[in-house]
This record gives C-alpha cells, structure tokens and sequence, in this order.
C-alpha cells in the first residue's frame, strides 16, 4: 500500500512539473488583470528591477471579483494601474543603458557600410534593384543567402589569384601557356566537362606555375594533372588516368600523371574550394538578363578567350574579369543600356572601371 501511494505521489508530481513546449517561460513577467487572463511580456533584469521599484509607488486598484472570478473563490482581484508613459520611458532607459554597457554597438553601421563595400559600390535602400532570384524555383539555389555569398567571394577571390610567374620562369613563355590552355580546351570539349572543371583547370595551373618553375615538357603534364584534380572536383564521374594517357599519345604515363596530381596538391595545399572567374559568370549573366541567350553565349566565348590569355587571368580579378565579359558581350550585341542598375548593383563594378 505504501509503495502504491508513493508511486501515485510520484506521478502527480512528476505530472505536475511537466509542461507542452514553449508553454511556459521562466523571463517573461505576468500581469493578472479582472478578467483572469495573463499578458505576458519579456522583460530584462534591470527592467524588471525598474518596474518593481515603480510597482511600490503606483496606485493599486482594488476591485469586486466578476463571475469568473468568484467562479474560482477569489474574491477579490489585484490590479496593478500601469502607467504607459513610465513603462515607455524605462523601455528608452533600458535601451541606451545597454548601448552604454555595449560600445561596440556604435560600429554596427559602419560594419554595415563595410559589408556593402564588399560589393564595390554602397546602394541605399530605395535604390537598390529588384531581386533576381525572387522567383527563383530551385530550393537548391538557397537565393537568401546569395548576395552574402557572392560578397564573400568577392572579399577572398584575390586570395586565390596567381601572382605574375612568367618572370621567373625561363623555360616556358605567355604563348606555351596559351597553347596548352587552349589543348585543355579541347579535351575539355572531347569529354564532355562542365564549364566549372575548365576553369578551375586554369586556375590550378596559373597558382601551381607560380609556386614553382617547371620545365617545356612539364607544361602539359601540369595541364593534365590540373584538369585531373579539377575532374575530381567537379564531375560526377571523372575519367580514369589511361583516358588522360591516351589523350596526350601516351607522352607520360600512369605513374607521372597521378605523380604531379600529388605534387600539385601539396603545393596549393589542397585548396581548391575558390571563387574562379566562372563563378561570377553565372552571375552576372543572370543579372544581365534572364532571356537573353545571345548575350549568355557570347559573355562565356569572351570569358574563354580570356583563359588563354596571360595577362588577363593574371592582372585582373576573376569577378572584374566576368564584369568585363558580360559589358562587352552586351556592347557587342547593341543590348542598351550597356551597363544597368542591376547589374552594377550585382557585380560591384561601374562601367567605367570596367571599359
């Protein structure tokens, strides 16, 4: 019997304790008023400190208990007469006491202005152009999130370009380098790859060559063992090495191939994840005009042109680069204006610093 009664204690205690989610909240402050519902509101310590210190000097109104109230035995209710513009004033306190107590709260704007820099240009908020991606369908796309991104990108691609090399490197010029991008080119046409492995191919090869020097013969192994990483990155299925082989008529084999893939990744140390110049392609073509396909297909044949171009993947960053791409491709087709709001907006680039 006892051990019946202790377990009956047990479960109305335990059922007593228990509570639905968010059904009761331990910072929020309840005001009981005549018809026994509760107004519940957040309030902070010294706030709350305020109120109470307030509470002792406000008037208390004492009134008859209505039938919900007598329904319930009591027979009198308490309430507190608040006054609204005291409780206004301490809500003011409160906040520029806690901007007092937080000096870093004042950097907020300028963080803000810092952010917006990250773009290039600062666009206030009636002027700022409508949102490409509002209609976007794809959830994938995560289009909330892309202006933050692609600010990101713009912040840290200059971590990722290739220094001028060609100074320090005496057995290989700006035209060796231009013909095997432009081989790669084919055999990225022969295979099939995404534009992403091209360019990220480029890339590898640009940093790879100016961390170290290399020999003639060593350039188009750099090619393949760039565009073999690259594969791996980017394809959902990347060809296997003998394919690698066979495409360069058997000039190097299995061992020196997978052998400068090893080599390359130790000196990038394995960053690969970077901000290329298509990345900002997409954008800007997107940017540019949802319909035009014209202009879509000759931004890419110019942005490819650039690739094989030294001073152009060398000098310029990859999103000015892809800026470039799309304002000649919109001046070569006669699409007025050649350089919009949005786009300006977008990119983080005026025409001017563009032409």
């Amino acid at each position: 019997m006892d051990s019946t009664r202790g377990r009956g204690k047990i479960k109305e205690e335990s059922q007593q304790g228990n509570r639905q989610v968010l059904g009761d909240i331990g910072n929020l402050e309840a005001f009981s008023i005549a018809e026994g519902k509760q107004i519940l509101r957040p309030v902070k310590r010294r706030l709350l400190a305020k109120l109470l210190e307030n509470e002792q000097t406000n008037p208390v109104l004492e009134v008859q208990a209505n039938e919900q109230g007598a329904a319930q035995g009591n027979k009198h209710v308490v309430v507190a007469a608040l006054d609204k513009n005291a409780i206004v004033h301490q809500e003011h306190y409160v906040e520029d006491l806690f901007h007092k107590l937080n000096p870093e709260l004042a950097d907020v704007v300028g963080f803000e202005a810092r952010k917006k820099a990250a773009s290039g240009i600062l666009v206030e908020g009636e002027d700022q152009p409508v949102d490409i991606d509002a209609n976007d369908a794809n959830e994938v796309v995560v289009a909330e999130y892309l202006d933050d991104m692609y600010k990101f990108y713009k912040l840290t691609e200059e971590d990722y370009q290739a220094l001028d090399y060609m100074k320090s490197q005496h057995n290989i010029n700006e035209m060796m380098r231009s013909i095997t991008v432009d081989w790669l080119v084919d055999v990225h046409m022969k295979f099939k790859f995404k534009p992403e492995t091209l360019y990220l191919t480029v890339n590898i090869i640009d940093r790879y060559l100016s961390l170290t020097i290399v020999s003639k013969e060593e350039l188009q192994l750099v090619g393949i063992g760039s565009m073999l990483l690259a594969c791996k990155y980017e394809e959902i299925w990347s060809p296997q090495v003998k394919d690698f082989v066979s495409i360069s008529d058997n000039a190097y084999t299995n061992n020196r191939i997978l052998s400068m893939e090893k080599t390359i990744l130790e000196k990038l140390e394995w960053h690969l994840t970077i901000p290329t110049l298509y990345v900002f392609l997409v954008r800007f073509i997107r940017a540019s005009g949802l319909l035009d396909q014209l202009v879509e297909n000759m931004a890419y044949f110019l942005a490819e042109l650039g690739l094989t171009h030294y001073k152009v993947a060398i000098f310029y960053c990859p999103s000015m680069t892809a800026a470039a791409a799309v304002y000649a491709a919109r001046c070569t087709l006669n699409r007025r204006p050649f350089w919009t709001e949005i786009l300006m907006y977008k990119a983080g680039y005026r025409s001017e610093q563009i032409r």
